[in-house]
């Protein structure tokens, strides 16, 4: 990995070569996040826009090798993860009186989530490290993507969610055979166990917002975005937050594209949170520094972007100030109206964690703050079918109607 230079730390900048540490900075403790720096000059000289071209989008996201912390000759996850599809939504963007609106699907991953993508990295860590055992914390979805890219590649999963994790996401935990243990407490406390579980037990930690490596099988999101638009950037980018990690791998993303001289401009990400956990919008707002917050409490129906106090806070703050984008909030109701008007306009079914981001969309419209021309990208991060229950609550019961023509007709207004 001659491409790597090292680690860096997000809190005080101190650098680190690969085999010093394994997951933070040690002058911080858990806090210690840190950054993967690359040698942007040796990729440039090896890899280009052309040659990637050249590479089949079966390879998902390994097309990116060059740009990602693992070796050339790494052996990686059989499950194809990423090149996930952009559509052109014109029928979500007209009634915001907007022109140029894109959905990103990642609930079409194999394990129907955004996640996938970092999971499929700590796989080839934990192989690279010699890890039999990988573990986790999720509200549901990154344990799904854990347990299903483990086990496509023969590891074992221990995964910490929440008693209150959806029975859909639960249910892919078991089937694909990870151990699961269910918290009497919050995703909070799920991450806080598995720390100490870890550490402990000598597993390999795939927790976001504390390895490193994480927000680098993220950031891959970012990467297609801009391949897919040709190698122009967007204007702005949608993205629903919780832990902090998916806005801050989609601004790794973007920063390694501008320093390899691949897109000319850098967008603004625009971060959204429920209303009921909503620690960024807040940090956001009074000018925070990452390690100057502190837990809040963290009460919606988004399940898969509930954190009181984000993990990854200091990326996730720097992706939207360092953009010149904004944080804003939404309340539950309008991530749940989000859910059938996105589906009723693209097809795509969002569960809603995903929603969020296009009822950010339509709030940030409301507020004036986007220009009718700008090029938009709305990131939807999980398929629809992982919560069931609140889709549901979005649509009115079918009727029930007798197995006759005439029932029909009358129940159709034709009687």
């Amino acid at each position: 990995m001659d491409h790597v230079l090292g680690l860096k730390c997000t809190i005080c900048d101190a650098e680190y070569a690969v085999d010093d540490v394994s997951y933070v900075c040690p002058k911080h403790g858990d806090d210690g996040i840190l950054d993967v720096m690359y040698d942007y000059a040796a990729i440039q000289a090896r890899f280009s826009p052309a040659q990637l071209a050249q590479t089949p989008i079966d390879a998902g996201i390994w097309r990116y090798k060059p740009l990602l912390p693992v070796a050339p000759d790494a052996p990686v996850p059989p499950l194809r993860v990423g090149w996930t599809p952009l559509y052109a939504a014109l029928r979500l963007a007209e009634p915001l009186g907007l022109r140029h609106v894109w959905v990103k699907d990642d609930g079409v991953n194999p394990t129907a989530s955004f996640k996938d993508r970092a999971s499929a990295v700590a796989v080839v860590k934990a192989q690279e490290a010699g890890a039999q055992i990988v573990t986790t914390a999720s509200t549901g979805n990154a344990a799904a993507a854990l347990a299903g890219l483990a086990a496509s590649a023969g590891l074992q999963a221990v995964i910490f969610v929440p008693k209150t994790a959806p029975p859909a996401k639960i249910a892919q935990h078991l089937i694909y055979g990870a151990r699961v243990l269910l918290v009497d407490g919050t995703y909070d406390d799920a991450f806080e166990l598995t720390l100490k579980v870890a550490k402990e037990f000598g597993w390999y930690n795939r927790n976001t917002a504390y390895n490193p490596y994480m927000s680098e099988g993220k950031k891959t999101a970012a990467y297609e975005i801009c391949e897919q638009l040709a190698w122009r950037a967007p204007d702005r980018i949608f993205v629903p937050v919780g832990d902090g990690c998916i806005i801050g791998g989609i601004h790794k993303g973007l920063k390694d594209l501008l320093a390899l001289g691949w897109i000319d401009a850098m967008p603004k990400i625009m971060g959204i949170q429920a209303a009921g956990s909503s620690a960024l919008v807040d940090a956001w707002e009074r000018g925070l520094q990452g390690w100057e917050m502190t837990p809040q409490p963290a009460d919606t129906i988004a399940d898969s972007i509930s954190a009181g106090l984000p993990r990854d806070r200091n990326k996730a703050l720097a992706a939207v100030r360092e953009t010149e984008g904004a944080y804003l909030r939404v309340s539950d109701e309008e991530i749940l109206a989000a859910i059938p008007t996105i589906a009723r306009a693209t097809g795509v079914f969002s569960e809603p964690a995903a929603a969020a981001a296009y009822a950010g969309l339509a709030k940030a419209v409301e507020k004036g703050m986007i220009d009718p021309d700008e090029r938009i990208i709305v990131l939807l991060t999980g398929s629809g079918l992982k919560d069931i229950g609140s889709a549901m609550k979005t649509v009115a019961p079918p009727p029930i109607v007798a197995p006759n023509l005439d029932a029909v007709r009358a129940m159709m207004g034709n009687g």
